[in-house]
């Protein structure tokens, strides 16, 4: 079936991977930002607006790449499964980049947006209903993260960062050994590993485990939206507003395909 491709083992993996270094950076980011000296900001500032519009703008240029990836993925399906992986790669850049480049930021969005289509288009097919699931989950999480963070109900702490951390690091480890499991058939021919092999109270594995995602991505939008409203408070750099949208596009892609495969485990 479509979900037996490899593609499949390893997406959430590279995900996550993104994600985790991606906050432990901004982390670092916000450090250095905030901790220079204070003086009269030169030029444009970064300001919750003009990160939102960069925001909404990279996630316009996903949607045009997912639309590509989804009618081209049966015909051309090394198409999105090499989007992947540039992906992946432009994530690692931009994640580690000293200074945001908008436009690698913008190439990451149209690359993994053919992937994001591409991937969806696969699971549609084996799971029919699934995608829209995934995307009407994805925006309920957002959207109550977002308005739990707004009314101050919900902020980020060192203590809970440090444990998201961990549980990320530990998630990682795990999403590892689950690939390497089902590359050499020790889950009984499974397609989802020991998500779907080991079960708790007859739950099966990936299920609990996706709720656990679903926290760990809610907490992570808190790190960005955080972010964002420290460095417009602060004054930082307009440019900085860049690195702000491709923190939540990060999560919300993470987000999203975590809650497509969770939503598939529990059709099969």
């Amino acid at each position: 079936m479509a979900f037996n491709n490899p593609a499949f083992r390893n997406e959430a993996f590279t995900s996550q991977g993104a994600v985790a270094a991606a906050q432990d950076i901004s982390a670092q980011q916000l450090d250095e930002i905030y901790n220079r000296p204070s003086a009269e900001p030169q030029g444009e500032v970064m300001t919750v607006e003009n990160t939102i519009q960069k925001t909404v703008f990279s996630f316009a240029v996903l949607l045009v790449g997912a639309v590509v990836g989804w009618f081209t993925a049966e015909a051309v399906p090394f198409l999105w499964i090499g989007a992947g992986l540039v992906g992946f790669v432009l994530a690692l850049v931009n994640i580690f980049k000293k200074e945001p480049s908008p436009a690698l930021i913008l190439a990451y969005s149209a690359v993994q947006g053919v992937f994001v289509g591409g991937i969806s288009a696969f699971y549609n097919a084996a799971f029919d209903g699934v995608v829209l699931q995934a995307v009407i989950a994805t925006f309920v999480v957002v959207g109550v993260t977002l308005a739990l963070f707004a009314s101050g109900k919900i902020r980020a702490s060192k203590r809970a960062t440090k444990i998201f951390l961990i549980a990320m690091i530990g998630y990682a480890l795990f999403s590892v050994v689950n690939l390497f499991i089902m590359l050499f058939g020790g889950a009984g021919g499974n397609p989802w590993g020991l998500r779907g092999d080991f079960t708790i109270a007859g739950i099966p594995l990936g299920l609990i485990l996706g709720v656990l995602v679903v926290i760990l991505a809610a907490y992570s939008l808190v790190l960005d939206f955080d972010f964002i409203q420290k460095g417009a408070r602060n004054k930082a750099p307009a440019k900085y507003g860049w690195t702000g949208a491709f923190g939540i596009m990060v999560t919300v892609i993470w987000l999203y395909l975590e809650l497509l495969r969770m939503f598939a485990i529990a059709r099969n």
